[in-house]
């Protein structure tokens, strides 16, 4: 067995489960980075991946092997960056297990990461929201199921991990009710809920009786729901709902998009920011800012105080509809 290949059991086994307790999440993502990169080098070296050593991974292959991801397998510069990140990582742990190799490791460190384009966040406005929750047909099982974990997730701003995680345990429906959750980064928190949301979730909760331990949200074999089944349930409603508000068909609607709703209601609120990075479980206040600059009624607000005396405030509205049709010409 080669250093590599003794060094990247040690990192697994070692590193990422025994020290660090990595989430099975982590875990995943870092294993099918350096799958994808042994296999990358191997084709490229003659190699099989067994006998792949420190110098066959070398910064000039590191580097190719990014720009395969990107330009080969249609990686996001995000996707990018996650991968050089865990391969950051192993090397790191590297560094320290095998210094006769300092020069090369430090080569493949030095790659930086690049910088991506900061999008504007994708959030569904009330109206979008109501449509949405009315497309499940809550005379069926289905249906009354997704409308709950769909105002579940409105409401909390949980992401999808953190929904299909829920056991009927984590709720507590008596006097001040909320939801418990164990989240990102090992963190738990505790979110309050919503009359309305509690009176939909204790009739779900009646009808899907089962011990504390049991997942919240069950398919109709009793298995807790997969991230990709709340996707495929979310795209059919918000097409369902687009044929009556159209608005919808112009967004992807996934669970993201719903904890961003969560977090722009809370804003429009008046709800301080400090407050909506613990809400939605936030390592920094920074992260949360994204919804600041998503905020086009923020934006106006401050248009409007920044607008000379003698104008009125506000945008312009055409009187009629015959002339909003002219001035969109």
């Amino acid at each position: 067995m080669t250093a590599i290949a003794a060094t990247m059991q040690a990192f697994f086994t070692e590193r990422l489960i025994a020290q660090r307790r990595a989430s099975p999440h982590t875990i995943a993502a870092y294993r099918d980075t350096l799958r994808l990169l042994l296999g990358f080098a191997a084709q490229r070296t003659g190699t099989s991946p067994c006998r792949l050593d420190i110098a066959d991974l070398d910064a000039p292959v590191i580097s190719a092997f990014l720009d395969h991801l990107e330009h080969e397998r249609g990686n996001t510069i995000r996707s990018r960056n996650a991968r050089l990140a865990a391969i950051h990582s192993l090397f790191g742990f590297t560094a320290l297990r095998h210094p006769e190799h300092a020069a090369d490791i430090a080569r493949v460190l030095a790659i930086p990461p690049k910088r991506a384009d900061q999008t504007i966040v994708t959030f569904l406005t009330a109206t979008e929201t109501e449509a949405l929750l009315a497309a499940p047909d809550r005379a069926t099982r289905t249906g009354r199921r997704d409308h709950a974990w769909i105002l579940l997730a409105v409401q909390t701003g949980l992401r999808a991990s953190e929904l299909t995680a829920l056991t009927c345990g984590d709720v507590h429906l008596g006097a001040g009710a909320y939801v418990a959750c164990h989240g990102k980064g090992r963190k738990d928190r505790i979110t309050p809920l919503a009359p309305g949301t509690v009176t939909t979730l204790r009739a779900w909760l009646a009808e899907n009786t089962g011990t504390p331990g049991d997942p919240l949200f069950t398919t109709i074999r009793g298995g807790p729901m997969s991230r990709d089944a709340l996707q495929q349930r979310l795209t059919l409603y918000a097409t369902a709902a687009g044929t009556t508000w159209p608005a919808l068909t112009s967004k992807n609607v996934t669970p993201h998009v719903l904890r961003h709703s969560a977090a722009m209601a809370l804003l429009h609120a008046g709800v301080d920011i400090t407050v909506i990075a613990l809400w939605l479980g936030h390592e920094s206040v920074t992260t949360t800012q994204i919804y600041l600059q998503a905020d086009m009624a923020l934006k106006q607000q401050a248009l409007d105080r920044t607008t000379p005396p003698a104008s009125a405030p506000g945008r312009y509205k055409p009187p009629d509809q015959l002339l909003a049709f002219l001035e969109a010409l």
